[in-house]
């Protein structure tokens, strides 16, 4: 199946009766408007979606019809069909489905919408878990589209696996506004006391009576990801009086004790997203797509970034050991310098990857020299460092955890150790680090 609607819409969504024993199926073949229906594509909550042509420009689309039984029993339903059709429409980037027109022909309203050639991510996540990796990317790049929703204004209220599509290439696209709302100027009325939104993915504030704002969109995502991670809904309860209580008062479960390959940094930042009060998360899309993507750059393990830097030095070699790592650097004069690299104890989004190397112990009668030669180091600096209870003298660089890439990596490796080597030579006429 190339586009899907949401297929869980119809467990949250008040289908009338009507609704229920209507059959669209029946216009594959026909031409409404300019468009010829091929295709059933599925059905959601609001419409049926169809893989059409514009017979006009030749192009395959989209085609979302508006349920006429619900159009009849309600005529909100018509209006909030309208309202997703102005809102999606004004929303054009690379991670939301583009909306191209809105009408209506042959007593049918429809949306002329992107067709994405691909599936959605509910349908992917049937087949398992993600890498931490692909989660942490496929997150970024939803977080990317609802920002862009944001900064105009508009709050999706719906986010969840059933509404991303995934493109060919892997491409994220957020689907089915038919939920969003405009934060300022008019918005579609609700009915008293009702939810708008699916259980599972909704913000704890808004079982509260909290309006939705982006950052029940933020929670909606931190929801998807923690899906993605786990293949698990961070709350199953199977009673709505439970998965309330659930939603907002636990604690999600532990991602490290489904998958022990998830970083800590991930799972940090899945907790940020998940927070129960909206004032601790990122506040909204924008916040959420720099947070995910500082997150991203330390997904990628440390490990692959070293044989990325280092395996086709045949100047160096290196290991592991326990959380960081040591590279043995041979120098051009025959003498040999260790350099260690390890990530800082700062919070995950401010940690920074530390590469240093060891020049002598920090006796005082060095302090003015290693001053002196610090003036004269292009690259990093002359830095005190306790290492096993002692204080020393090192060579110290240090870089954004999240950005730094492996030829940053070699480069310091291979300049703190000629800087390190030639402090010692000066201070202690020695080769022992």
């Amino acid at each position: 199946m190339l586009w899907r609607a949401p297929d869980s819409w119809s467990k949250y969504t008040p289908v009338l009766p009507e609704a229920q024993a209507e059959n669209l199926e029946t216009l594959v073949g026909t031409t409404i408007e300019k468009y010829e229906l091929e295709t059933l594509l599925g059905r959601g909550g609001m419409g049926w979606v169809f893989l059409a042509r514009h017979l006009k420009l030749n192009r395959a689309c989209a085609l979302k019809i508006l349920s006429p039984a619900l159009v009849a029993q309600d005529p909100e339903y018509l209006d909030r069909f309208c309202t997703e059709g102005q809102a999606a429409a004004s929303l054009v980037h690379p991670n939301i489905v583009t909306v191209h027109a809105i009408g209506q022909a042959n007593d049918k309203n429809f949306l002329e919408m992107e067709f994405v050639p691909g599936r959605s991510l509910q349908n992917v996540l049937r087949e398992g878990p993600l890498t931490p990796l692909r989660a942490t990317a496929l997150a970024h790049g939803i977080a990317t589209g609802l920002a862009a929703a944001h900064r105009v204004g508009i709050i999706h209220r719906d986010l969840k696996p059933d509404n991303i599509l995934l493109t060919h290439n892997g491409i994220p696209k957020i689907a089915d506004f038919g939920l969003a709302k405009r934060i300022r100027g008019k918005t579609i009325r609700e009915r008293a006391g009702t939810l708008a939104g699916t259980p599972h993915f909704m913000a704890p504030e808004l079982f509260n009576g909290i309006e939705a704002s982006p950052a029940s969109d933020v929670y909606a995502l931190g929801v998807c990801l923690y899906f993605m991670l786990t293949g698990q809904l961070p709350f199953t309860k199977q009673n709505m009086g439970e998965l309330i209580e659930a939603v907002t008062h636990d604690r999600p479960p532990s991602i490290r004790k489904v998958r022990h390959d998830v970083p800590l940094e991930l799972t940090e930042c899945v907790l940020l997203l998940l927070d129960k009060n909206p004032d601790n998360r990122p506040e909204n899309g924008i916040e959420a797509a720099q947070l995910l993507k500082a997150v991203l750059g330390q997904t990628r393990d440390l490990e692959s970034l070293m044989h990325e830097a280092l395996d086709h030095d045949r100047s160096v070699s290196w290991c592991r050991e326990g959380d960081k790592y040591r590279a043995l650097v041979a120098l051009p004069d025959g003498r040999r310098q260790t350099v260690f690299i390890e990530t800082s104890n700062h919070e995950f989004h401010d940690r920074l990857l530390q590469i240093y190397s060891l020049c002598c112990p920090a006796q005082e009668h060095f302090h003015a020299e290693a001053l002196r030669l610090n003036a004269t180091i292009s690259h990093g600096a002359i830095a005190l460092r306790h290492v096993n209870g002692e204080e020393y003298f090192v060579t110290l660089a240090a870089y954004p955890r999240g950005t730094v890439d492996g030829e940053e990596i070699r480069r310091s490796v291979l300049e703190m150790a000629m800087h390190a080597d030639a402090v010692e030579a000066f201070l202690t006429d020695c080769d022992q680090h």
